[in-house]
């Protein structure tokens, strides 16, 4: 029998894809490839590893860099947290005042930043990233509201205090873009009592606390960090579903990435705490970065619809030069004209899952560094590394 040409390609693209193009799904385990394979400079990621492990960016505790679906890097770092924070453990503050022998004592090494001592990390403010993805995956199944949906209809307006014209336009849009226009405090260190997240923390019912804030400003006018507006998504949530958001989480996103260890706090009314207190292997947290990266895309199945991703990572509010949002992600400039985007999430202490969609990057970085003032990775450090070990630049 004759091969054609044309047959003999057939054959190859086969081949190809049978045995290459299933490992872009970590299904299990992220299949590893050297640095070399996937066009990065592997002197680069061992100059940026020297660089974390000598101190210089304090205390980062884990660092994963993958491209194309390939792990291409993994390193831990150690760190006596018990004898770093002893000290301000010692001392009464936002950060341990309110629950000293438990989840939200930050110097407690019981609870933070591993879970019990083991491999789950607290994610921190990560969470809400997290939770919108949740909002995405229940969106495309058809089980949550439009997001021009007002709040306050989730509510008993009787119980709430300071309404206004205000209030009653705020949306969950505006919620998930940090632009609800609550008066609130979060520019303080968390250590600081004033902190309004930390006064939430504080407090029995987190999410009456929020509502009942008084309105600075009008709805959708400008970015204002307020991890009390998270937190009404997990309040909202159960509203409009009828289901809790970690159960749900649990079924339709974490079970398909195949993430099977997890850790959630509650808060002492009972709900998932989304402002910042899920807990993950940094493995994990970057099959869901993985999973916007393929516009949410898992192994032939579409979790998230490629709308809502875009929508997402699209700027809706400006943060700061070179710094937007969209639904919780975090958008960093880079590059020499400003107009390529990093996708990230931002965590308290030094969370930091990173893709860069132009490369097929995503990384994760984990770290502890709470007490303010001293060394940290900074995101835009990690971004200039990171493209700057692609050997394949366009």
């Amino acid at each position: 029998m004759r091969i054609t040409s044309l047959q003999v390609i057939l054959f190859f693209l086969f081949i190809h894809f049978n045995l290459y193009g299933q490992q872009e799904w970590p299904l299990k385990e992220w299949p590893v490839a050297t640095p070399v394979s996937q066009s990065m400079h592997p002197d680069s990621l061992l100059a940026f590893d020297a660089a974390i492990a000598s101190g210089k960016y304090g205390n980062v505790d884990g660092m994963i860099i993958t491209r194309n679906g390939r792990l291409l890097f993994q390193k831990t770092y150690q760190h006596d947290y018990d004898k770093i924070y002893g000290d301000d453990a010692a001392k009464k503050s936002g950060l341990n005042q309110h629950d000293p022998g438990g989840q939200y004592n930050y110097y407690n090494p019981w609870w933070h930043p591993y879970y019990h001592r083991g491999e789950l990390h607290s994610l921190q403010s990560v969470t809400k990233t997290i939770t919108s993805v949740i909002i995405g995956v229940a969106t495309a199944r058809k089980e949550f509201p439009d997001l021009s949906t007002t709040i306050l209809s989730f509510f008993d307006t009787t119980q709430v205090k300071n309404i206004d014209d205000r209030k009653r336009k705020i949306t969950i849009r505006h919620l998930l873009t940090m632009t609800a226009g609550i008066d609130w405090d979060e520019g303080l260190h968390y250590s600081d009592p004033r902190n309004d997240c930390t006064v939430m923390e504080g407090s029995f019912d987190w999410i009456q606390y929020v509502i009942n804030k008084p309105m600075v400003l009008e709805p959708g006018q400008s970015f204002k960090y307020n991890s009390g507006g998270s937190q009404l998504l997990a309040y909202i949530f159960k509203k409009a579903t009828g289901k809790d958001i970690e159960e749900y989480a649990a079924q339709y996103l974490f079970s398909p990435l195949g993430i099977s260890q997890y850790f959630w706090k509650r808060i002492p009314t009972g709900l998932a705490d989304t402002e910042g207190g899920l807990y993950l292997t940094a493995t994990d947290l970057a099959k869901i970065w993985y999973l916007f990266l393929r516009e949410g895309n898992w192994n032939g199945k579409q979790l998230v619809t490629r709308e809502w991703v875009k929508a997402s990572v699209t700027p809706a509010i400006t943060v700061r030069p070179g710094v937007k949002y969209g639904y919780k992600w975090w958008l960093y400039e880079y590059g020499n004209d400003n107009s390529t985007f990093a996708w990230t999430g931002s965590g308290f202490g030094g969370q930091w899952p990173v893709i860069i969609p132009e490369y097929d990057i995503v990384a994760v970085f984990t770290g502890w560094n709470i007490t303010g003032g001293n060394p940290s990775l900074r995101v835009t450090e990690a971004i200039r590394r990171l493209v700057n070990a692609v050997a394949d630049k366009k």
